[in-house]
């Protein structure tokens, strides 16, 4: 568990006049309690008090596995055929009184159980959203952080290794993404940390296209984008690659998004915003008149979950500090004819930036 980031976010509590926190992302509560879990449509709940000790709410079918983590304090489970927010209030109440103000994460709530929260607890204030805190205390990682999500890159780089060795003429798009998955359970990488992408060709050109029977074909890119989690903490990375040796009008893309990812990684150091780096890596490819085929954001937060904040979008005037991690991704879809990204995720150093994936990102030409 992470005992200084709960005391932040007591100190929170206290500023906002809240008594009790309730974490509601499996993300977030497994950064603060330790105990990792997905547990689909049940109720998976972390409760901080600002004073007095706080409680792992979960189905009764996890309650013996958070109780063998790092999480110290009590573990309260529910059957299903139990009322699990009636088992929340008499928690709550038995233990910390009827509080008058419980901070919520806005982002992370869904409307039904917001509804059932206010029957619960009809005398509660819920104006306080506990997203931003939350964002703020996990922007900054530790070293332990870094060095765990190092590892994550490594196996990163290991599955690109075998995706790369397993593109072939004929090779279907799931073949491909099979065969790495295949590889990393075997290596002990039992989860990677979004589904896995292999497009091939035009289907390259579509950023968030879904891999199917679609085959590799020679003189054509192929983008790989995947990661993995280890020990709790997330990779992402993308490349693309040619089979056979590609057209110029495709090098060409490949080399400009590649000279948009880098310009914006040398571009990495504390004090520059993040709508600068943004503008930075999306001027090299506008400047180049391809400008409207580069549609999304430059990255995103990343650590216990894929995509975290902050934003590196137009506008966000964040300011980077040191042990920031984010992605660097830009890409240029062209419909019909090609689409190219190139990605690393990175920490920020005291005077710029480390890669978590190392893979070359030349182009690579497979025969």
């Amino acid at each position: 568990m992470n005992q200084e980031k709960i005391s932040q976010l007591r100190s929170a509590l206290s500023q906002n006049h809240a008594d009790l926190a309730y974490v509601t992302d499996p993300g977030h509560i497994a950064y603060l309690s330790g105990y990792a879990s997905d547990p689909h449509e049940r109720i998976l709940a972390l409760f901080i008090p600002i004073d007095g000790d706080p409680f792992l709410f979960t189905p009764a079918l996890e309650v013996e596995d958070a109780q063998n983590s790092s999480w110290p304090y009590d573990v309260l489970g529910y059957l299903d055929s139990e009322n699990p927010w009636q088992m929340i209030q008499s928690a709550i109440n038995d233990r910390y009184g009827k509080p008058a103000k419980m901070a919520l994460e806005k982002n992370a709530l869904t409307v039904d159980r917001f509804e059932l929260l206010q029957k619960m607890f009809p005398q509660c204030d819920f104006s306080f959203d506990l997203t931003p805190t939350l964002q703020k205390l996990m922007l900054i990682k530790t070293e332990a952080e870094i060095q765990t999500m190092l590892e994550a890159g490594n196996w990163a780089d290991v599955a690109f290794e075998i995706g790369f060795a397993a593109v072939k003429e004929g090779a279907q798009e799931a073949e491909i993404v099979a065969e790495i998955e295949y590889q990393l359970k075997r290596r002990g990488v039992s989860h990677m940390s979004f589904d896995t992408m292999v497009l091939a060709g035009t289907n390259a050109a579509s950023p968030h296209g879904e891999p199917g029977k679609n085959t590799v074909k020679p003189h054509e890119l192929v983008l790989f984008d995947l990661g993995t989690i280890w020990n709790g903490y997330c990779s992402d990375a993308t490349r693309t690659v040619a089979f056979k040796e590609p057209t110029a009008f495709q090098r060409e893309i490949y080399e400009l998004t590649l000279n948009a990812q880098l310009t914006a990684e040398k571009a990495v150091r504390p004090g520059v915003t993040a709508a600068q780096l943004d503008q930075i890596a999306r001027d090299v490819i506008t400047e180049a008149g391809y400008g409207e085929y580069f549609n999304h954001r430059l990255g995103h937060g990343i650590g216990t979950t894929v995509h975290e904040f902050p934003s590196l979008v137009a506008g966000n005037d964040l300011v980077i500090e040191e042990g920031m991690c984010f992605s660097l991704e830009p890409g240029i879809y062209i419909p019909g004819k090609v689409g190219v990204r190139i990605e690393d995720c990175v920490y920020v150093t005291s005077d710029g930036c480390v890669p978590f994936t190392k893979t070359d990102k030349q182009l690579i030409v497979l025969d």
